[in-house]
């Protein structure tokens, strides 16, 4: 008989880790697969997170590396025997995860960590073990100025130097909703927004799929500046690629990227054990050193390194410096404007 595209593991393996979980029921064990993101995320959580994993249940994993609406998309196509147990998700997504009841509640009650997050982490339909932050990415040795605001990718020196990314990602609908809002508009109201996508167009180099993708524009020396992810650069930073980050005057866009145990998946108690490890402070404090730095949510973590210089002191003082979206209000109208970026934002 054929076996499962996930391998089967150990019987025993499954016993002990529902002991370990009680009141999940017994499950057939095989390896778990976690849907992460893209590029500086794969990196991370394959280096840190899947050996710490390992590590307290003896269970394997399979990375399954893309963007939130893909997660989604294959999530609703087979809800009955999901392909992914795990999911991470961005403001946008999750809410859209939830509404559509394809994760289930996490089991607070039996957490070892959940109690020790940062309030605007604890929700209890999947914990956000990060913070995300958005700011300006820039090649020192090409942009000799340090930009400052998000008015500066007009500048005419810029052109053929910007990179962005679709609207697909969680990056370039932020940046969008916040280019609105510098010429008057609102979550409710992008029409400001891609006016200004409209006059950035000689500017542009490239429109990038994803966040990584971005990423390796720099490397490939395609890009010069542009709206980027704080821990996305710092990877290639450690590789020698000359990439910067810079706070624009109008503050940094924050999100929280929260972790999810979907629906039917038949794994449930390795699934939490995955959650709790992301969770854990050891996890994220590994997460937060280079090249990840990746903002923890941990109170038991300290903000320090890059993080703490660049970024923030710590959670409340990282609240004070960002702009926080209001991802409902976006939700109702972003598949809209996704179609709309597809057919007029072109390099």
């Amino acid at each position: 008989m054929p076996l499962h595209r996930r391998s089967l593991l150990a019987g025993a393996l499954t016993l002990g880790a529902t002991q370990a979980f009680p009141g999940l029921s017994h499950a057939q064990a095989r390896k778990l697969v976690f849907a992460t993101f893209t590029g500086s995320w794969e990196e991370a959580h394959r280096a840190v997170l899947v050996p710490a994993f390992r590590k307290s249940t003896g269970g394997d994993i399979i990375l399954d590396p893309m963007l939130s609406v893909d997660q989604i998309a294959k999530v609703q196509a087979a809800r009955t025997n999901p392909p992914i147990d795990v999911m991470l998700h961005d403001p946008g997504p999750a809410l859209t995860a939830i509404a559509q009841d394809l994760v289930e509640p996490y089991p607070v009650a039996q957490s070892a960590h959940y109690a020790d997050l940062i309030a605007d982490a604890q929700e209890p339909m999947g914990p956000a073990p990060f913070f995300q932050i958005v700011g300006l990415t820039y090649n020192p040795e090409k942009v000799k100025t340090p930009p400052t605001s998000w008015a500066d990718l007009w500048k005419p020196e810029y052109k053929g130097r910007v990179g962005i990314t679709n609207l697909n990602s969680t990056l370039g609908t932020g940046f969008l909703v916040e280019i609105a809002r510098m010429h008057g508009g609102s979550e409710t109201n992008v029409e400001p927004g891609f006016k200004a996508l409209e006059a950035l167009k000689p500017n542009l180099a490239a429109v990038a799929a994803n966040p990584g993708a971005l990423a390796a524009l720099y490397q490939q020396e395609q890009v010069d500046i542009g709206p980027g992810n704080f821990n996305a650069i710092q990877i290639l930073k450690a590789r020698g690629v000359p990439v910067e980050f810079a706070a624009p005057k109008e503050g940094i866009i924050a999100f929280k990227t929260t972790i999810h145990i979907v629906k039917n998946t038949p794994v449930k108690e390795f699934a939490f054990k995955l959650i709790e490890a992301a969770l854990s402070p050891e996890v994220q404090a590994k997460l937060m050193q280079s090249p990840y730095l990746i903002v923890p949510t941990n109170r038991k973590v300290a903000m320090e390194g890059e993080v703490q210089k660049v970024l923030a002191k710590d959670a409340e003082d990282l609240k004070r410096k960002s702009v926080f979206q209001d991802w409902a209000a976006i939700n109702r109208s972003r598949s809209a404007w996704i179609e709309r970026f597809n057919r007029e934002i072109r390099v």
